[in-house]
């Protein structure tokens, strides 16, 4: 296939989604896996080979995601129906103030992603971002998009999350600079995605909190009798706490820090998305509606409840992991990024731009930046860069990788679907915030190769 012809594949079918989902009103579930399949025949793809992509995309996104969303929906909703958001709402205001609140939700999104997966964080995270907004009577986005922008800086720039980590080894980077320089240039592109562009977009755009749980939230608790703030912070912390054990447990087995043994198997077993969120469910359960005088079968009805609004979250996410499986399977991604691999840009620029091409046409972030690292590991062997050199070659691979975020992304759902804004409005909001993320992380790198 000639690059000419591949990327009229791509525009074609992100054209023939858009028209789906925003012009005729089709499901965005179908409308998925028509474009899937529109992919799949124009790029030459056995018709068998399409139905079989079709399944391991599916299989593949929601193996994780089926899970995580499922535990976090039914532990956001104990949480909802306790009033334990509100009662951490009404703590973050008094002690940030309404106007600084977005602030302390980028900040709480950058610390949280660096042991948790951002799609954990924000499941975990986001019934706060409804009970601010709620309490402050202000758009979702104007503290929903800080506490991403703080979450996706951090997921993408800075060990221990699974990107960085694969890219930082790929290319053979120490990760104690990733991590240092990271955190120097994530932190202001945060800011600047975060709080600077949530303030504007909020204005442009009003998201309510989902109706149906302001309607319940009347029901299930008495607004005068919350639990405590120090309660709820040590039931949210459980998980995160879980899951920063088995992060660390298993790089330091990894690195042979510490000898694998029964007990850090143990203490990576505990502390797995699953089990950790499992594990936070329960005691979410026991302390905040058991204890609290809630009836088991109202119990029940809670966590069925909950699993209603996940469902659709899900097939969503899964038939967007269809439309990657078939871009991956046919080739187009890594074809793109091949012919562009010869050109004579500078590393830094040459690297994010490689993580771009492959994150817009597959859209995994984590895919994008193992690709453009594979290509480009061997490039970096003519330039003879110093580690920090490279680092920041893993950092600019990063933000290239969280460029243009839309309807191939389950990210894009995920973020759409809980705040329940239309596709439109998630482009707008979220899809900008990825893109700023992109070009600030690009001109932070760009900026300080001149130092090294």
């Amino acid at each position: 296939m000639s690059t000419p012809f591949l990327i009229f594949i791509v525009i074609s079918a992100v054209a023939l989604l858009l028209l789906m989902v925003l012009k005729l009103k089709i499901s965005a579930f179908i409308s998925l896996l028509i474009t899937a399949i529109y992919v799949g025949i124009v790029a030459g793809m056995p018709l068998n080979g399409i139905t079989q992509a079709i399944q391991d995309g599916m299989a593949g996104t929601l193996g994780f995601v089926a899970t995580v969303v499922g535990l976090g929906a039914i532990f956001g909703q104990m949480l909802e129906s306790s009033g334990g958001a509100e009662s951490l709402a009404h703590y973050l205001v008094k002690k940030f103030g309404t106007d600084k609140a977005s602030w302390a939700m980028v900040i709480t999104g950058f610390i949280v992603a660096i042991p948790v997966f951002l799609d954990v964080g924000f499941i975990i995270l986001v019934p706060i971002i409804y009970a601010l907004s709620r309490d402050t009577k202000k758009s979702l986005l104007y503290y929903g998009i800080p506490l991403l922008a703080g979450l996706a800086v951090t997921h993408s720039f800075i060990p221990p999350t699974p990107g960085p980590v694969a890219v930082a080894d790929i290319i053979n980077v120490q990760l104690g600079w990733v991590i240092l320089l990271g955190v120097i240039l994530g932190f202001p592109t945060a800011v600047i995605a975060g709080p600077i562009w949530g303030k504007f977009i909020s204005k442009k755009i009003y998201i309510e909190p989902p109706s149906e749980i302001d309607i319940q939230q009347k029901k299930d608790y008495d607004e005068n009798n919350l639990p405590s703030f120090r309660l709820i912070a040590i039931i949210i912390a459980v998980p995160l706490f879980l899951i920063l054990v088995n992060t660390f447990t298993g790089l330091a087995v990894s690195k042979e820090i510490v000898e694998k043994s029964i007990w850090t198997d143990i203490l990576e077993f505990v502390g797995h998305p699953f089990s950790a969120l499992i594990i936070a469910t329960l005691i979410a359960t026991y302390f905040l509606c058991i204890r609290r005088g809630l009836e088991k079968q109202k119990i029940l009805d809670l966590s069925t409840k909950a699993l209603g609004p996940a469902g659709i979250i899900i097939l969503i996410t899964g038939a967007g992991g269809v439309l990657k499986q078939i871009l991956v399977d046919s080739g187009i991604g890594k074809i793109m990024a091949e012919s562009m691999a010869g050109s004579a840009l500078p590393p830094i620029l040459l690297a994010w731009l490689l993580a771009a091409v492959v994150r817009v046409t597959q859209g995994s972030a984590t895919v994008a930046m193992i690709t453009a690292a594979g290509i480009i590991a061997p490039v970096l062997g003519e330039f003879g860069l110093s580690d920090p050199e490279r680092a920041l070659v893993v950092l600019a691979i990063a933000s290239g990788a969280t460029l243009l975020s839309h309807v191939n992304d389950s990210g894009f759902w995920l973020v759409g679907k809980y705040f329940g804004m239309n596709e439109k409005q998630t482009l707008q909001s979220w899809t900008v915030m990825e893109s700023i993320i992109a070009i600030c992380g690009l001109v932070f790198t760009l900026l300080a190769s001149l130092f090294f």
